[in-house]
């Protein structure tokens, strides 16, 4: 079963085309983080307008890149929440479309959804049960699941996401946007024990928090006055950040009873992340799954395999669906 999966709730606009749910035939993305760049952010309006010029010429590129043309796609996965309202609304008009046009059942998928099934498409033979830190921009969550479509949340932000954190300590550093890349890459370099940032462990609980690590940021470099080097200062904040992802994560492991951690979302592919992680579920006994980059950043193809359970039961969802900014998973 071909599925052609569309991504544009952010600043990536993206498609893709997955076989059977597990064989990525291809996987196209348009970044706009060089247009946003100037603005230290993602402006909504522009990203909106961007995705209007690229999603149909992006979808035609997917198809070449797969070889394959409309008839051979036999359902279509859309992301419509959460996200940019504006963005998302491109890519599912576009969804619709298809979906009418051409009579094929059409699925709307949740975002992070889409982060866990990135798991699948690298490790096609990767089984439930486990534990996955899904860990992004926008979102901080560890789910325990023990089967198809049965999750239980063991812990999310209650307020920063951890790349947002990244991303917003890196401009008050003065470093350029997207800067959590940025700080991965200058933490290589520096003493992570330097600067002596805060870990909010909020006691027993397996929920995050980073808007303290975030003004604990600010306060140094107000203080600091240009002294510390760079590269400390980005060790440092990257530990602050990744101890506490690695530990409540091998924790939640431990306390679900689970052997295998997945990992999934932009900040998976903070190679800092990857490793630590590597080391604290080797020392526990449990393995690890990890995509590479570029299923851990926003792409099509996550989408197109979340989507492919539904679509290979026949299962599909009305064009009346709506888009929405939040929801949880």
């Amino acid at each position: 079963m071909n599925v052609l999966g569309i991504e544009t709730s952010c600043d990536e606009t993206s498609a893709a085309v997955v076989a059977d749910g597990r064989r990525i035939l291809s996987n196209i993305v348009a970044s706009q983080a060089d247009l946003h760049a100037r603005w230290g952010g993602v402006v909504p309006e522009v990203a909106s307008r961007k995705h209007v010029e690229r999603t149909l010429p992006v979808i035609h590129e997917a198809l070449e890149a797969a070889s394959i043309g409309w008839s051979d796609i036999d359902g279509i996965a859309v992301t419509n929440r959460p996200g940019l309202v504006g963005a998302l609304l491109v890519g599912v008009s576009a969804a619709k479309a298809l979906a009418y046009a051409l009579n094929k059942p059409l699925a709307a998928v949740h975002h992070l959804e889409g982060h866990l099934y990135a798991n699948f498409l690298a490790y096609p033979t990767l089984k439930y049960p486990f534990v996955c830190l899904i860990v992004s921009g926008g979102h901080t969550e560890i789910l325990a699941l023990r089967g198809e479509g049965e999750r239980e949340s063991m812990g999310r932000t209650r307020d920063d996401a951890a790349g947002e954190c990244f991303d917003k300590s890196a401009r008050l550093m003065g470093l350029a946007y997207p800067g959590g890349p940025i700080i991965d890459r200058l933490a290589a370099q520096g003493d992570p024990k330097r600067v002596p940032f805060p870990r909010a462990w909020i006691g027993d609980s397996l929920d995050f928090s980073f808007s303290g690590l975030k003004t604990a940021v600010r306060n140094f470099m107000i203080q600091d006055e240009g002294t510390t080097p760079v590269e400390d200062i980005a060790a440092s904040l990257q530990a602050a950040i990744v101890e506490v992802l690695v530990k409540k994560t091998v924790r939640a492991a431990e306390k679900a009873g689970l052997d295998t951690v997945c990992v999934g979302g932009g900040v998976a592919a903070n190679q800092g992340l990857k490793y630590a992680m590597e080391r604290a579920c080797r020392a526990a006994g449990l393995r690890l799954v990890i995509p590479p980059p570029e299923l851990c950043t926003d792409n099509a193809a996550m989408i197109a395999a979340a989507a492919y359970p539904r679509l290979s039961r026949g299962q599909s969802d009305p064009l009346e669906f709506d888009t929405l900014a939040t929801e949880p998973l």
